[in-house]
């Protein structure tokens, strides 16, 4: 199921009730859109997303792109419901908000893995991005990764005034140190889960591009691999803030080829750019040039 997972640097969020507006977005640039059912779609038009959502995903895998669908969350009674039109053939996963505990997920796989049997399609195919936007979430992120090898994606957010923000009581400042112990936490919870890709939550200033640009560059620092985001403006500078660059690249490049030849001559550790590398360093390196692969930034 993991195996399946993919390294995605931005996921858009796209109200899934405005078939207009799912149809423009694979041209902003995303790695993967999410079709939402949930926050940005009223009571009153749940079911004309299901429908779009239903039509819309096996279309749209059609082309090459990346589907998740952001079901509502467990509490409210509409799951089943959502997940029975939002699992088509060629759905790549499903987001899950307001998750509060492993047994959420373990939900959630059920209902999938019943519709995967109705419609034929592979068990086990689509894969879950859990959303930790509660402090149980939050405070359990080590068991929510753990409770589905279909946890692919997973991370926590810091917004302002949004769920996250009324489950903890902080106060949100652009810089960010008020959740960084919350961000580093679930990154650490999501990596000893054997997560593969975490991902951060979005920047909701829409206009804020250079407040965008720092949490994102910090984002990859703390050990990110992509974030959400909300408008089509913030995709390209994600995408940038979280592509290897060309030096990295060649970083790694030389690096192994260094490796290469000290092994060849009987050595295990040899001086590279000032430093010792060793076996361990080659491996981040191994890894790290799989990812630009898989982004379509270096060739085979």
């Amino acid at each position: 199921m993991r195996d399946q997972a993919k390294p995605l640097r931005t996921m858009l969020y796209v109200p899934a009730n405005k078939e207009d507006w799912v149809r423009k977005a694979p041209k902003y640039g995303a790695d993967a859109l999410i079709l939402d059912i949930e926050d940005s779609v009223p009571l009153d038009e749940k079911q004309n997303a299901r429908e779009i959502v239903s039509r819309m995903v096996p279309e749209l895998a059609a082309q090459g792109i990346t589907v998740l669908v952001r079901v509502n969350d467990i509490d409210t009674g509409l799951t089943a419901e959502d997940v029975a039109y939002a699992v088509q053939e060629g759905l790549y996963a499903i987001t899950l908000p307001m998750v509060k505990g492993p047994a959420d997920v373990k939900k959630l796989d059920s209902f999938i893995s019943s519709e995967e049997k109705k419609k034929g399609i592979d068990l086990g195919k689509i894969l879950i991005d859990p959303g930790l936007e509660t402090a149980t979430g939050l405070r359990f992120a080590y068991e929510v990764g753990t409770s589905s090898d279909r946890v692919a994606h997973m991370g926590a957010g810091g917004g302002r005034g949004g769920d996250i923000a009324r489950a903890v009581g902080y106060q949100w400042t652009p810089e960010g140190t008020e959740t960084l112990f919350i961000r580093s936490k679930v990154l650490l919870d999501a990596r000893a889960a054997g997560v593969p890709f975490p991902l951060t939550g979005l920047w909701q200033d829409i206009h804020d591009h250079e407040g965008l640009r720092s949490f994102a560059q910090h984002s990859r620092e703390l050990g990110y691999n992509g974030m959400t985001v909300i408008h089509p403006s913030h995709v390209p500078i994600v995408n940038e803030i979280f592509s290897p660059s060309k030096d990295e690249i060649s970083e790694w490049q030389g690096l192994v080829q260094s490796m290469k030849e000290i092994r060849e001559s009987g050595g295990a550790a040899v001086s590279f750019q000032g430093g010792m590398v060793d076996i361990a360093h080659e491996k981040t390196a191994l890894e790290m040039l799989d990812m630009a692969r898989a982004l379509g930034l270096l060739d085979d």
